[in-house]
């Protein structure tokens, strides 16, 4: 490596933590977990060199707390922090506090994850960087006249988005003048709740769109590729359910182009580390930029999967100033076809959390079937933290057979004490239409009644 770490502190939990704290491990890089009292007993914790507790449950007083994990990471004389993703990830004066230290963050310069991390600033750079751009507004005014006058604009039916969010967080669509305003006073109240900034835009809604998104990996010093792309259409709430790679049923010309000309592009502006360009994919083939997440994806192990490239280690790699040709192979390849199933501790018919003990928590463990979990048996799944229990990776030599032992493997998996969408993600791989490969943003709603 150009800089070798003495010591990294994993600032996440959960199964995030366990994937980076693994990875560190078989890098022979020691390791700082974290903790708060609702993960005292988690078994993460065992893949680290050290664990601290940082606070009580809730995210605001322990993972979410900046001073602690700063305190933390110069009172273990660690020289790199990995945000996992979630929490402090995407958080752009957390980087530069880690920096500030001396020590390294592993992820984008804090000036990428600025301007990306604010939505209609992020548009207004794909455009600059001759990224299509799908119809929307700047961030809105606050006076009713103002909101319809950008409306009209754009044209209904339209979609209110939270400009410093993500997650589908505050998303609401609305199709008349009326629906606007109401929406527009939930979006940005929901907006400042959750990420402190209640600034909103508008969109054109496009019907029934794929999501599709790209794997950039960047050094730093201006070389970019990517590692093709990822579908990620199977959505409840505008969160993602299932996502595969490569794309179904998508010309390779096509997205092997306008993947080439993003990465030279960023590539160009300098971007560096890792990112994941987030596009719509509309009935006709066209795509359009929906935004740049700067971080580790939850879905990054289907890349991993079809590729043989370990991401995360590929970010350490990248953020200690190695090259991206030392890093990575030249003929990087499509390799099968890799499909992930995210299972949550949640109704399988109206996706409510359902918070509980885990009775029983037994994932699937069978060849080629891959698992990230930050839960055992008997641990208690809290309304502190996203409900994902696991996620269950399979990767084949082709996609129906992918399909058939994705659902095979979730069929094994019991999980009692909580309810699981498991019977949900059954019903939606074994449908008619996602073996078709005609998935879309909708298809949820279009199968589970």
């Amino acid at each position: 490596m150009a800089r070798s770490y003495h010591k990294v502190v994993v600032a996440n939990r959960g199964a995030v933590a366990a994937r980076v704290l693994r990875a560190l491990s078989e890098m022979g890089i020691r390791s700082v977990a974290v903790y708060s009292d609702a993960d005292r007993h988690a078994p993460w914790l065992e893949w680290s060199s050290e664990a601290h507790h940082i606070g009580s449950a809730p995210a605001r007083d322990s993972y979410l707390n900046q001073d602690t994990l700063i305190a933390l990471l110069k009172q273990t004389g660690a020289d790199g922090v990995h945000p996992g993703y979630g929490f402090l990830a995407e958080n752009a004066a957390f980087a530069r506090r880690v920096t500030d230290t001396g020590a390294v963050f592993i992820g984008p310069a804090a000036r990428w994850i600025e301007d990306m991390g604010h939505k209609t600033r992020a548009r207004a750079l794909a455009k600059e960087y001759g990224l299509p751009v799908g119809v929307g507004t700047d961030v809105l005014p606050s006076e009713p006249a103002g909101i319809l006058a950008a409306a009209r604009k754009v044209g209904f039916p339209l979609i209110v988005k939270p400009a410093g969010g993500g997650g589908g967080i505050g998303m609401l669509v609305a199709r008349s003048e009326t629906e606007l305003l109401a929406a527009f006073d939930k979006a940005a109240s929901l907006a400042q709740r959750s990420f402190s900034n209640s600034d909103v835009y508008l969109e054109r809604l496009v019907d029934r769109p794929r999501h599709v998104e790209l794997q950039i990996v960047a050094d730093n010093f201006g070389t970019c590729r990517h590692l093709f792309e990822r579908d990620c259409s199977v959505q409840r709430r505008h969160q993602k359910v299932i996502e595969e790679a490569p794309g179904p049923g998508i010309m390779r010309e096509v997205i092997g182009g306008l993947a080439d000309d993003i990465a030279g592009k960023l590539g160009s502006a300098g971007y560096n580390n890792i990112g994941t360009v987030e596009m719509l994919m509309d009935a006709d083939g066209s795509f359009s930029f929906l935004e740049m997440n700067t971080r580790l994806q939850v879905e990054h192990g289907i890349t991993e999967e079809v590729t043989g490239v370990d991401i995360v280690k590929t970010q350490v790699r990248l953020a200690a100033d190695e090259k991206l040709a030392e890093v990575l192979p030249q003929d990087t390849k499509i390799d099968g076809h890799a499909i992930e199933a995210r299972v949550y501790a949640e109704d399988p018919r109206r996706f409510f959390p359902s918070p509980g003990k885990l009775e029983v928590f037994r994932p699937p463990v069978a060849a080629g079937v891959r698992v990230e979990t930050g839960y055992c048996e008997g641990l208690d799944v809290t309304p502190h933290y996203d409900p994902l229990l696991a996620k269950v990776i399979v990767q084949r030599g082709t996609r129906e057979k992918a399909i058939d032992d994705l659902i095979e493997a979730l069929g094994a998996f019991e999980v009692r004490g909580v309810k699981s969408n498991i019977p949900a993600l059954v019903t939606i791989l074994g449908s008619d239409q996602f073996r078709a490969g005609a998935v879309h943003t909708g298809l949820i709603g279009e199968l589970i009644k």
